[in-house]
């Protein structure tokens, strides 16, 4: 935190981003050591950690190692501590949330499952029969498979995929005669590598030797118990080495620079230039070393081939500790959060929550025709995702539709938690709607952005099978990612053409519309579908920033919007009118924003944010931001939606937006701030957000000294969990009948020949 002051104007507070997340990940740890939770439930957030951290140090953490190297001792963050002092506090940081992570998991979540009949035996706890049943199994499915990769003096490392993990052993030759090589090429030591294959299953199921019948006849649950794949491959690692003595092993995994930038003037091989980019990243500088106890020859050897350490003299090194994470317990434990799923295990899950049918959709009534009668909000994941997967797939196939144009980041291949991504997108709905789309004569254009971090390549795949299809696929825009969540559809009408207009706080992924909250809107107003033609246009072809009737883009004005908005409140609450803001967005970063709303708590403005991730703005110091209170609520879904309410003395105004209150969204990416003009749907949000800052289960409060407290309910205060209060409404809301077919007047007529 930087408090100095500058001769122009008065200095204000600022806190690390990069602190400020890894603060974040320690919140979504500590939800895995509630013991009050289910243990499936806290193994998961605990897993998610995990994940968090690979991708921190692969790109944020990776970025300030490089500033370190171009810019030494130059603090550029706000806060005012240079990168060197950021990556120290860092470390720390993660060294303590990663000690808490393991400890929980070694005495509370492994011992838990164990006495519920889930057991994780590792070496040591294996029995005769187990040990005969493995090595059968390593010799039969696990043998075949490995490839062991030598590390020789003076030459390249064997590659070594990032998050990948890997088997490492220290070898000596078994026989020790001397006569035909020298004493020290007899005691010489070799050392492997030996990469887990992708193709094997990490978990491997125990057969139950203790009697089955016996159990199932008293009725007893079967006992499931499960040995790991690294640790088969280690107890019998020695048999790819014939002639050679495993003396030392480990495990371990890497994490490797994924910060960097495709080549924006490269228009014409764009997409080449976006592959060399992923196979760059993949030989890039290793930025953390994640392994094992066991074998302090394999850590300094590994740390050296990495350069994960710090000269000394010319023949010593001391090892660069921020960047090596020894870790006592699985590597990974991320894949852990497959035992979710396992039969027979449900009453150690939190139960489902139920996703209900929103009352303004139904299935008799066509997507469109209940648009026209108005608008329309869902609220995922309480409400169904499958309302705007029919307004693809009914455009599709529909004869009237003659357009689709929608702007896609992600479509699919995520899977429940944090930041976890599978490999697949083969199967998203959106994407095989717009092909048959296309396939039925319909223009179709899809403005992909394949500069989504960690999605490059699923994007590129899939926008490749789209224009295979006939679809117009546009690559996104030189310098700025296209972040917006925007579609269009084009319909004839009693011959006039009627557009009808989906925006949303999120992606159009069909699994993560199970797990991340966010909300959308269908609307077919005239001025809004207007202005989202505009939008397109200026996506696809060249067109100068156009004025607009309802909707605000970045990077050309969505930034003033806000200071504009910001300010207004500001203003009022100087006339001593009461004035208030409530936002609730993912991350608060931007340097101008976080000053207005100081300056505008100075002001008497009364400001509650909730900001799910990172927050820079410090709430609580005197004289500059005691007006203002910052929560965050981390639950079993996502917190995603972005929500901006302005008081506005009275004529309260509510916008939606795919943006954060961050840099790279409102300089340097094209995003949409979309307004909620329906009165109902905007009451309707307005209590939601002042929900959130009801919530007294799941909500931290941020204080003046960056740290974070969990809520409790203080006495004679009922428990209010604001995840549990949106089920609840959405499930009464479920229960209102959809009006009857013949209460819609819209009516269709033949297409015409031509437009």
């Amino acid at each position: 935190m930087s408090n100095e002051k500058n001769d122009k104007e008065q200095a204000f507070p600022y806190l690390s981003r990069d602190i400020s997340w890894v603060d974040f990940n320690e919140r979504v740890m500590r939800e895995g050591l509630r013991p009050e939770k289910p243990l499936l439930e806290r193994l998961r957030f605990l897993s998610i950690v995990s994940t968090n951290f690979d991708e921190f140090f692969m790109v944020r953490v990776a970025a300030l190692k490089r500033l370190v190297k171009t810019e030494p001792g130059k603090a550029i963050d706000p806060s005012g501590i240079t990168p060197e002092q950021q990556l120290k506090i860092i470390s720390e940081k993660v060294h303590s949330v990663i000690n808490r992570q393991y400890e929980c998991l070694r005495q509370e979540i492994f011992p838990g499952l164990a006495k519920n009949g889930l057991s994780l035996l590792r070496p040591d706890s294996w029995s005769v029969p187990q040990l005969d049943f493995l090595d059968s199994f390593f010799a039969g499915q696990i043998y075949p498979v490995l490839t062991p990769l030598r590390i020789e003096e003076g030459k390249q490392m064997p590659f070594i995929e990032s998050r990948s993990l890997n088997a490492a052993f220290v070898l000596e030759p078994e026989s020790q005669d001397t006569s035909n090589n020298s004493d020290s090429e007899a005691q010489k030591e070799f050392k492997v590598v030996v990469p887990l294959p992708g193709v094997l299953n990490r978990f491997i199921w125990l057969p139950d030797f203790d009697n089955d019948s016996s159990a199932a006849e008293a009725g007893e649950n079967k006992k499931l118990q499960f040995a790991l794949l690294e640790d088969v491959i280690v107890t019998w690692g020695a048999y790819l080495f014939p002639g050679y003595k495993v003396k030392e092993s480990m495990m371990f995994k890497i994490n490797r620079d994924a910060d960097f930038n495709v080549d924006e003037q490269r228009d014409e091989d764009y997409i080449e230039a976006m592959v060399q980019v992923l196979e760059n990243r993949e030989r890039a500088e290793v930025i953390r070393m994640v392994y094992s106890p066991g074998s302090c020859i394999l850590r300094d050897e590994l740390a050296k081939r990495y350069s994960l350490v710090i000269p000394v003299e010319s023949e010593e090194f001391r090892l660069a500790s921020d960047y090596l994470y020894e870790v006592d317990g699985p590597i990974n434990p991320a894949d852990l959060v497959e035992l979710i799923n396992v039969a027979g295990l449900e009453d150690l899950a939190e139960k489902p929550w139920k996703i209900h049918k929103s009352a303004d959709f139904s299935e008799e009534i066509p997507v469109f025709d209940q648009i026209s009668h108005g608008d329309v909000l869902l609220h995922m994941p309480y409400h169904s995702f499958s309302p705007v997967i029919r307004f693809f797939q009914e455009a599709a196939v529909d004869p009237q539709v003659i357009s689709i144009r929608t702007a896609l980041y992600r479509t699919g291949g995520a899977i429940p938690g944090i930041g976890l991504h599978s490999s697949s997108s083969a199967f998203s709905p959106v994407v095989r709607a717009l092909e048959q789309a296309a396939l039925n004569g319909k223009q179709v254009t899809a403005v992909v952005e394949v500069k989504a971090r960690f999605d490059e390549e699923r994007n590129i795949s899939w926008a490749n099978r789209l224009e295979k299809a006939g679809v117009i696929v546009v690559y996104g825009l030189s310098h700025l990612k296209i972040h917006s969540k925007i579609s269009l559809v084009l319909r004839r009408e009693n011959d006039q053409v009627k557009r009808y207009v989906h925006l949303s706080t999120g992606n159009y992924n069909d699994r993560t519309a199970k797990y991340y909250e966010d909300i959308c809107l269908f609307t077919s107003r005239e001025d809004i579908a207007y202005d989202a033609g505009l939008i397109f246009n200026m996506l696809t072809g060249y067109s100068t920033v156009q004025r607009m009737n309802r909707l605000t883009i970045a990077p050309s004005g969505l930034k003033r919007r806000f200071l504009e908005l910001i300010e207004r409140e500001a203003n009022r609450a100087r006339h001593k009118y009461p004035a208030k803001i409530m936002a609730k967005m993912n991350s608060l970063t931007d340097i101008d924003i976080v000053k207005a709303l100081y300056e505008a708590s100075q002001a008497g403005v009364k400001i509650f944010l909730c900001v799910r991730g990172i927050c820079t703005l410090i709430p609580g110091v005197s004289g500059i931001s005691e007006n203002i209170r910052v929560i965050s609520v981390i639950d079993h879904y996502l917190e995603h939606s972005r929500i901006y309410y302005f008081s506005n003395g009275g004529a309260e105004e509510l916008y939606l937006a795919s943006a954060d209150w961050m840099l790279r969204n409102l300089e340097k990416r094209v995003e949409i701030l979309f307004p909620v003009l329906d009165e109902k749907l905007r009451f309707e949000i307005i209590e939601i957000l002042g929900d959130y800052f009801r919530d007294n289960c799941q909500a931290s409060v941020l204080d003046n000294e960056c740290k974070w407290t969990l809520l409790t309910p203080v006495k004679g205060e009922k428990p209010f969990r604001v995840q549990k209060e949106m089920l609840s409404r959405a499930a009464r809301s479920s229960d209102i009948p959809v009006p009857a077919k013949m209460d819609y007047t819209v009516r269709r007529s033949p297409p015409a020949e031509k437009l």
